[in-house]
Formats: C-alpha cells, structure tokens, sequence
C-alpha cells in the first residue's frame, strides 16, 4: 500500500490514479513522525479487506523522550460525527471509495482549512464500514501535552472562528444529504397552559463539594427578580460535610432534597429528582455545585428570554476563571456560532450548548435526564432542539471555574473516550430520530 500524506482531496485523487491498481492507500493526517510495527501493512490491508470496510484505522503509541504511553481509538458509530474524531495519526482508506466520494467535490473542497478531510470521511462513511482495529499497530511521537480539562474549549476558541463556520457548512450539507435537517421553524411554548408555585428553580445537584457548594448556593440566593424562586440542592449522599453545611442555611428559598447511596444516582439522576419535585418551579436553572452566578439579575435576564422567545430551553454564556474567580483562557466561552436557523443542526456536530442551561420544566419532565454524569446536559439540548425553539443569550452570565477539583480536569486517554463514546451515542439516537421524524412527515404530506 502507498503512503500518501493528507493535504488536499484533489491530491489525494490524484496520488490514488497514479496508483489505479491499489484497492487500499496508507493516508497520514499530520506530519507526527510514525513508525510502523513490522506488520502493519499486511495487517491493516487483510482488515480492511475482510471488513470490507471504507476507513480503517487503529490503535497507537505515543512516545514522550524513552516513555511510551498507549493511546486507544474509539469505533466509529453512526452519530460519530464531530470534526475532531481521533483516528490517530494514519488511516487505511477504500481507494474506489475515495473517488466515488470525492467525484463532484469544488475547489472550495480543496481550500478548506481541513483540505476537505472532514467532508471527505462524512461522505465516505455513509452506508458503509468504518473499522477501528483494537490492536496497537504504530508509535507517534507526542506533541500535545496539555491536560484534557485545557484541550476541550479548542472548539470554541475565537482564533478557531473561520474553521468552525466551514466545518458547520460541511455538515449542514452531509445533514441535508442524509435528511436529518431539522425544521425551520420550532415549535414555541405557551407558558400559560400549566401552573406552577413559582416561576423558576435553580437546580444544583451536589456530591461532595464542601469547599464550593456554599459559593455556588449563595450566589443563587442572591438573585434579585420580579417572581418568586427556590434552590433546589439535590445532595447526592455526601460524606465530606456538603449535606451539613447545606443542612445549617437559614433560608426558606433552600429546598435540600436528600439522595441516599442505595439510590445510584449520577448528575442526570439527580437532575430528575429536581425536576420531579413539587416544589420545581415554571423554569428549571441549571447550576454547577464548583460555580456560581456573578450578578443578580441572572435568573431575571433567563426568565425574560423564555417568555420574549417562547422558547423550551435558554442558553447563557460563561466567563472562564480559576478558583478565586480570576479571568484564564480561553476567556468568555459564548457560542457565537450558534444562529437560531442553523444552531439545532449545528449542535450534533460540537460537543456541547454552552452554560447555563435553563428548561422549561414540563418539556424537561417529558424527556428526562439520562441518568449520567457526563453528557446527561447534552442529550437533554439535543432532544430539545429537535423539535423546540432554543433562545440564547450571548452575554457572560456564569463563573466556570476550573480548579484541581474539577471532574474533568485531568483524565486519562481512556476516560477521555469513555465519555467521547457515550457522546457519540448521543448523536446517533438523535441523528437516527430525527432522520425518523422527516421520513414521517414527508409521508403525511404524501
């Protein structure tokens, strides 16, 4: 098999006609200097073949100096379709697959910033195979030595603006192909066909989170609004002095629902124990027990948006900082790519809706939270937006904290695709029913 590195589809076409009578080409996708075992060709070709499959790709090493660290992959699903999926440093591409694929892509394929990469693996996976082989075949040299808790808002970064917008337009385009769109026009709420104590909640699901739990609570009290509120703290059987010290509050706004351990409840758990108590109110706000409001007018400003958009979930923005609420990179984290035309589409492609994250609680009751701690807050948008209006709001309103504490500061490789595979799931049920939805409406209007 011939080695051909990545730079363009039109290259890549070209370097495969100049070799018609290869079924399969060896393709790198950076310029990370690879050493191939001994059997990786002959491997990764009979793989290929006997799986028929369209991308082949496997897992690798990372070498760091005379350290060797394993790096696994995670199978390709149907919904795996962000723009960062890792395949590592090299696939094995179906080169008939390539050009059938690639046959009517543009010049403006070929200038993307990915060199139509992105397109090109969509297009390719569409009714096909991709294979991720569980078995260590080469060694990379390791370049990106930041934690993973640094590398997550890569997506969102201002520097990185021009290569999200082409990568939206990209999968806005394989969405169509595959009439997963959804509607133009959302479906939006009626406020006034259920009553409800009070208006809104401010939902915090805690698990031992002493030293932040009472940040986090009085910044939620502190909001001043035109209705009635409640916290709702959901104490998830802490053993570090959380539930004492939410137990000695005064306030009678403070409703401290008490999960035992024989319950199992993760963060979407206890989301829907909120949710389903009598005392949740019209809307349900989300806040991190390790973060906080900065101003008073946070649940005012949420409220407002709900009614002025007649919307099932609103969407704030948040201002990065450390423990003791300095500014760090990447700074204010606003979602400025979404568009209320395109956003719902948008959304299956990146890794998240932004914070905080507010329902409209008989919608939210209908759904459910899956019972997650990692993810739950992202299947619960994507359902949303499948069919309701989300509004947005594109000012900093949240403290995101980010301390040695946090649940997603430092993982492993391998916790890092745990949670990118669940993810991945995500996106596949949605995608799947949304496909469902608009095979069931074109046949009514049949």
């Amino acid at each position: 098999m011939k080695i051909i590195r990545f730079t363009n589809v039109d290259a890549l076409r070209d370097e495969i006609c100049k070799n018609s009578l290869e079924q399969f080409v060896v393709v790198k996708l950076d310029n990370r200097k690879i050493t191939f075992d001994s059997n990786y060709m002959h491997r990764m070709e009979e793989l290929a073949a006997d799986s028929d499959s369209t991308i082949t790709y496997c897992h690798f090493r990372e070498k760091d100096g005379s350290r060797i660290t394993l790096h696994p992959v995670n199978d390709y699903q149907f919904g795996s379709v962000r723009d960062d999926f890792d395949f590592g440093s090299v696939v094995v591409l179906n080169a008939a697959d390539v050009l059938a694929a690639s046959e009517d892509f543009t010049e403006d394929d070929n200038n993307s910033p990915d060199g139509g990469w992105y397109a090109l693996r969509l297009r390719m996976s569409i009714g096909r195979t991709v294979a991720a082989v569980s078995e260590y075949l080469y060694t990379v040299e390791k370049v990106d030595f930041r934690k993973s808790g640094e590398k997550q808002h890569d997506y969102v970064d201002p520097r990185n603006t021009f290569y999200q917008a082409h990568m939206e337009h990209v999968f806005t385009e394989f969405l169509n192909d595959m009439d997963a769109l959804v509607p133009m026009s959302p479906t939006r709420i009626n406020f006034s066909k259920y009553d409800f104590p009070i208006e809104a909640s401010v939902i915090i699901p805690v698990k031992n989170r002493v030293s932040t739990i009472g940040d986090a609570v009085k910044s939620a009290l502190a909001q001043v609004s035109d209705f009635i509120y409640n916290v709702i703290v959901v104490d998830n059987a802490s053993t570090d002095g959380t539930r004492e010290l939410l137990e000695g509050i005064d306030d009678p706004r403070l409703v401290l629902i008490k999960a035992e351990e024989d319950e199992f409840l993760n963060i979407g758990g206890c989301w829907n124990k909120a949710l389903l108590s009598d005392n949740c109110g019209r809307f349900a706000v989300q806040l991190d027990s390790d973060d906080l409001y900065p101003r008073e007018d946070v649940l005012q400003k949420i409220v407002d948006k709900f009614y002025s958009d007649h919307c099932a979930m609103v969407v704030g923005s948040y201002s990065m900082t450390d423990f003791n609420l300095n500014p760090i990179p990447p700074g204010v984290i606003d979602h400025r790519e979404w568009t209320d035309l395109n956003g719902a589409n948008n959304a299956l492609r990146i890794n998240g809706f932004g914070a905080p994250r507010a329902f409209y609680t008989p919608i939210a009751r209908s759904i459910l939270f899956p019972n997650v701690s990692y993810g739950e807050d992202y299947a619960m948008a994507l359902r949303i937006s499948r069919e309701y209006a989300v509004g947005r709001i594109f000012e900093p309103i949240y403290c995101c904290r980010r301390w040695h504490g946090n649940s997603d500061a430092d993982l492993s490789i391998e916790k890092v695709n745990a949670h990118n595979e669940y993810k991945d799931f995500i996106r596949s049920v949605e995608l799947i029913a949304r496909i469902r939805a608009n095979m069931t409406k074109e046949d009514e209007q049949d």
